[in-house]
């Protein structure tokens, strides 16, 4: 039963993956496609989580963990950029 919670879990935050690749192609503008790429990684994120609890491994929260971190690196220079056009200073 709990195997087939995780599946449609799983089914479910890959379709929020799919509609943020439909807003990603649509964003009129470059925040907008910003912010749905913050949505995206998030989403991984909880896919990879979802499925080390279904695979019961540790191995896919560490993927986890290493996602969020560029998640958020990534998320800052491209903010940078867009408010100053570049980003070392």
């Amino acid at each position: 039963m709990f195997a087939l919670i995780l599946q449609g879990v799983m089914a479910v935050i890959v379709l929020a993956l799919l509609l943020n690749l439909v807003a990603l192609l649509r964003g009129p503008s470059p925040a907008d496609r910003l912010l749905v790429l913050d949505t995206m990684y998030i989403n991984s994120i909880a896919l990879l989580l979802v499925y080390g609890i279904y695979a019961q491994t540790q191995l896919y929260f560490e993927a986890a963990l290493l996602i969020a971190m560029l998640g958020f690196v990534s998320t800052v220079a491209v903010c940078k950029f867009m408010l100053r056009g570049d980003i070392i200073e």
